[in-house]
């Protein structure tokens, strides 16, 4: 939707936008409604689309690639990883 916009911008100033929605984010889940909440979610995510995009990466196929087959821990639907590390 505003792709020339972005890319002039360029990833540096996305990045910071993208922060900016975070801590939005970050201030909803805290004090705000259900619908604040569904709202910044969004923006965090157009917004983490948008970074992906200025840098030429396909987003869909980056997270299909690493989750598509499950957990890249265990490689289950259901994560059975120990808690301590990552998932």
């Amino acid at each position: 939707m505003y792709l020339p916009k972005d890319v002039a911008r360029g990833v540096d100033g996305t990045f910071m936008w993208f922060m900016e929605e975070v801590g939005e984010l970050a201030g909803a889940l805290r004090h705000g409604t259900r619908e604040q909440q569904a709202e910044e979610f969004a923006d965090v995510l157009a917004w983490l689309t948008t970074m992906a995009n200025v840098v030429g990466v396909d987003l869909s196929e980056a997270v299909s690639r690493k989750y598509g087959s499950g957990c890249p821990g265990c490689g289950r639907f259901s994560c059975i990883c120990p808690d301590a590390g990552k998932p």
